[in-house]
């Protein structure tokens, strides 16, 4: 089984015009992300993401240095992020595992107090749906399960998913459909939304990004804070002069990590982005909701 979406050259696709006729849909991403400490298993698990540290351990054993560096992010580095995006007046899209409103209230609540947009991610951040390829049943009950704490969390239901890791399945699309949500990000293989179709009706692919990715560009390639900046400057501005260009509205997610860029030594890099993007007429910062939103309504002609 795989994915019904439409293959689609660039330059063979229809216009899109973003309201106000910007050029730039720009998604800031936060991924407030929750971690068992231990897993019942013998196998290696990277407690608090991809280890910084070699070495695994079974994850029975706590594995203190992986986690708690990971967990820095949830404690301090996010309350920094937030600082970031409240003094430039940019709204981010949060990611947020049910284990975060569970276990982390004051850090889910926070999104929601400043009118952010907050996405389902997954129960917990280290049980992914590829665990239960082929097993409907149980990527259906994990994903309800989620997407039941944050209607029960937030009071209204979710309108889209980030599959953790971006380890959806085949079935992922359908089952989220089912359940009212309207976008899905796992998907990274354009600049622009598309339509993946299910079984129930489609869902508007909003694509996440391992590219233009703190996670990426900082810790796996190990830029300078400087680079980070000029990477993600870099992407927006060849983005904006193709969309100018060719007179189509594109689309540009990042990435970002409390742990990560919310350290003191590179939090410069994002404070300094987006100073960048706010001197540029045309750019949308933009939520998923609302792209996925407009999409439905005015993208019947994009890609035929």
């Amino acid at each position: 089984m795989s994915l019904d979406y439409k293959y689609s050259a660039f330059p063979y696709r229809g216009k899109l015009s973003w309201p106000n006729d910007a050029k730039i849909a720009l998604i800031l991403t936060l991924n407030l992300e929750y971690w068992d400490m231990v897993k019942d298993t013998d196998e290696p698990y990277y407690a608090g993401g991809p280890a910084v540290l070699p070495d695994l351990l079974p994850g029975k054993i706590a594995d203190f240095p992986n986690f708690t560096w990971r967990e820095y992010g949830l404690r301090v580095g996010i309350w920094r992020l937030f600082e970031c995006f409240k003094e430039a007046g940019v709204r981010p899209s949060c990611t947020i595992n049910a284990k975060t409103a569970l276990e982390r209230p004051q850090l889910a609540k926070y999104p929601d107090e400043n009118n952010w947009e907050i996405v389902a991610h997954n129960y917990e951040q280290g049980e992914l749906l590829t665990n239960f390829n082929g097993d409907i049943k149980k990527e259906r009950e994990v994903i309800e399960s989620t997407l039941q704490v944050y209607k029960e969390f937030y009071g209204r239901p979710a309108r889209g998913w980030l599959s953790s890791s971006l380890r959806g399945t085949p079935n992922t699309p359908q089952i989220l459909v089912e359940n009212g949500c309207i976008f899905y990000c796992d998907i990274m293989n354009d600049d622009q939304p598309y339509l993946i179709n299910t079984d129930s009706g489609p869902i508007v692919s909003t694509p996440y990004t391992n590219e233009i990715n703190d996670f990426t560009i900082l810790t796996r390639r190990g830029h300078s804070t400087d680079e980070m900046r000029d990477i993600l400057i870099e992407e927006l501005k060849v983005l904006y002069q193709e969309a100018s260009k060719q007179g189509t509205g594109k689309m540009m997610n990042v990435g970002l990590h409390p742990h990560v860029t919310g350290r003191a030594y590179r939090i410069r890099a994002v404070k300094e982005f987006l100073d960048y993007a706010k001197t540029l007429d045309g750019v949308w910062f933009a939520t998923r909701e609302e792209i996925a939103e407009w999409y439905l309504e005015n993208g019947k002609e994009h890609i035929v």
